[in-house]
């Protein structure tokens, strides 16, 4: 063994030691870290020859790198709808990372058992039944590709053939129809080579984001043969939620396949007060949710839910005796891109099982609160207003007056060592927006939030 490395195996418990607490401090000051700390980006090293040991490059790590990173896991980090990491989910990812096990295959088994238990919990947890099967993916991205992987399975289906063993040439022509669909979903269909081009915008309801079922059906009226519906529960920029089951009743009369975007939607369904709004959630054919979101478990997880987990492993098998059984319960390995993933079930099992449902609950309705507080802060100060109403945990607003998106630029800027906040544009406007799912995130950061905007607008205002 290469001395550095026994000496390292030799001091171990020690140096786990020291990273613990180097953690622990680093958590602790995250309340009056700046969120998003001055851009620095250290001088180019080259790749050392010699090491210098864990603890000489910890030493190293929170000299040259630590001081640039935002504190994202913090209770101000409102971009992108980032959660934190509860510490039951810290505590399951560091042992995922010690167990290091690759839960894909049944041939050493104990991490995929885990896996489909946590999936268990996680259904129940979104009010799906038993028919939706589910795995674990990095992200909302690769939960939305996965979905409409399948869905394209399903065209081929359909048309008599199929597409994971013919090619997409054999499916001809798709059409999928949406009314707000996220970004990802055109990512996913240009490497799944239906091509963003395949999207089709329908007409939404009158100032909002919910697809208008009636030019869904006009859409689908339209439409030669069967095709792909993406519906939202949760939209980016104002959480509005598709009448799902008014979609859903439209198969009737329509031939397609429903995949919702439900990737922080979901957790709607923990709220008895919003719960309306995912309730006909197990009517579609496939979900994506995501977990590092609202679950608050560390980067990167999400889950992705099927009702034909057969066509699911017909375009992700991977035929190869030493990666076990394609069968009527697929190995893992057989229903995602990844031949290998980490244990990420682990972090979700974690926190699951120390905070359970009511735990869970209770973050969801403080988030809610929280950014029902900011948006009457913000619609009560003078050049800021909102864009739309706070429908659950993100608010949407810009400046009152010239809201150009550099002048909303250049307000995120002025506050960034505060809050986090990103750009979006609604209905035609730039503006920012505050997404709430960290577990950390109470009033009083509201309060301060609420305060930074207020000093930072004149300034905004008066640069031009």
């Amino acid at each position: 063994m290469h001395p550095q490395l026994a000496e390292d195996l030799a001091q171990l418990p020690d140096l786990l030691e020291a990273t613990r607490k180097h953690a622990g401090a680093f958590l602790d000051g995250l309340a009056e870290r700046p969120v998003v700390p001055p851009s620095r980006v250290p001088a180019a090293e080259p790749l050392p020859g010699r090491g210098v040991g864990l603890r000489a490059a910890l030493e190293e790590f929170a000299v040259r790198w630590e001081p640039g990173l935002s504190a994202s896991a913090g209770p101000r980090y409102l971009g992108f709808v980032t959660g934190g990491a509860t510490p039951a989910a810290l505590a399951g990812d560091w042992l995922t990372a010690t167990v290091d096990q690759n839960a894909n295959s049944g041939l050493d088994p104990a991490g995929q058992h885990l896996e489909r238990a946590t999936v268990g919990w996680l259904r129940e947890l979104f009010g799906l039944s038993d028919a939706h099967s589910g795995t674990f993916v990095s992200g909302a991205t690769m939960s939305n590709t996965v979905g409409l992987a399948i869905a394209r399975e399903w065209l081929g289906e359909r048309r008599g053939v199929s597409p994971a063993e013919d090619g997409l040439a054999a499916l001809g022509p798709v059409r999928v129809l949406s009314g707000s669909a996220h970004s990802s979903v055109s990512k996913g269909l240009s490497v799944l080579g239906l091509g963003r081009g395949a999207l089709v915008g329908v007409e939404t309801l009158a100032g909002r984001e919910a697809v208008d079922a009636a030019a869904l059906e006009r859409a689908l009226e339209e439409t030669d043969g069967p095709c792909i519906v993406v519906a939202n529960a949760g939209t980016v920029n104002t959480v509005d939620f598709d009448d799902l089951r008014a979609i859903a009743a439209l198969r009737a009369r329509h031939d397609f396949w429903l995949h919702v975007d439900a990737a922080f939607g979901a957790f709607a369904a923990l709220s008895p007060a919003h719960a309306h709004l995912v309730e006909a959630l197990d009517l579609a054919d496939s979900v994506c949710v995501d977990l590092h979101k609202w679950l608050n478990v560390p980067y990167d997880s999400a889950v992705q839910f099927t009702r034909r987990p057969d066509l699911q492993a017909r375009v992700f098998r991977n035929s190869a005796a030493y990666l076990g059984s394609v069968g009527d319960n697929p190995d893992l390995v057989h229903l995602t891109p990844e031949n290998s993933h980490r244990l990420r079930a682990l972090a979700a099992w974690f926190t699951l099982r120390a905070y359970g449902r009511d735990g869970h609950r209770e973050i969801v309705e403080r988030c809610v609160s929280c950014a029902h507080a900011l948006g009457e802060a913000v619609a009560a100060t003078p050049g800021l207003r909102l864009l739309a109403p706070v429908r659950l945990n993100v608010v949407c607003f810009t400046l009152a007056e010239e809201p150009t998106a550099e002048r909303l630029a250049a307000l995120a800027a002025e506050v960034k060592e505060e809050v986090f906040l990103t750009p979006t544009v609604h209905a035609g406007v730039p503006a920012l927006r505050a997404a709430f799912s960290n577990w950390r995130t109470t009033g009083a950061d509201v309060h301060r939030v609420a305060g930074a905007l207020a000093e930072a607008v004149p300034r905004v205002v008066r640069a031009g």
